[in-house]
């Protein structure tokens, strides 16, 4: 098998949040694809959070772009020059309060999209968490954890 081979790249808009960039590419066989859009994000950290009850740390809130209401795993993005980490250590601390006196357990980097998103995800294990403070939500974070037995799981 072969590379794809990028023959021009630009950028169709760049905000903070990320990128979108519009690629011609040239496959192994020749063909040309002069419009192949790329999503450029940043790497995030989740965790599967276990505490030393054998519970499962979930993390429930509104996303706008599903419209809904959903039930996850504690996540975000590094900040500045944080490790991953570190990253995920304090998010789970500023999602939900808990924290833990073991390393987080690295799981593995795992792409979200590879086909049109160029950002990985860092997945840890954290284990015999519990709570020590109370929630430090940032302005636009609404949250509610829910502790769920890993047998119900």
């Amino acid at each position: 098998m072969q590379k794809w081979k990028t023959l021009t790249s630009e950028y169709i808009f760049k905000t903070p949040f990320g990128n979108l960039r519009k690629d011609s590419c040239e496959l192994p066989d020749g063909n040309i694809i002069d419009d192949y859009y790329v999503n450029e994000h940043s790497n995030w950290v989740n965790a599967i959070v276990i505490t030393k009850e054998n519970q499962i740390l979930l993390v429930k809130q509104y996303r706008y772009a599903g419209q809904d209401f959903f039930l996850e795993i504690p996540a975000g993005k590094p900040e500045e020059s944080e490790t991953y980490e570190e990253a995920i250590l304090r998010e789970v601390r500023e999602e939900t309060g808990y924290i833990t006196k073991n390393e987080p357990i690295l799981l593995g980097e795992f792409f979200i999209n590879p086909a049109t998103q160029n950002n990985k995800v860092i997945s840890y294990l954290i284990v015999d968490a519990y709570q020590a403070f109370e929630q430090e939500l940032d302005p636009t974070e609404f949250i509610e954890y829910k502790l769920v037995d890993v047998d119900d799981i």
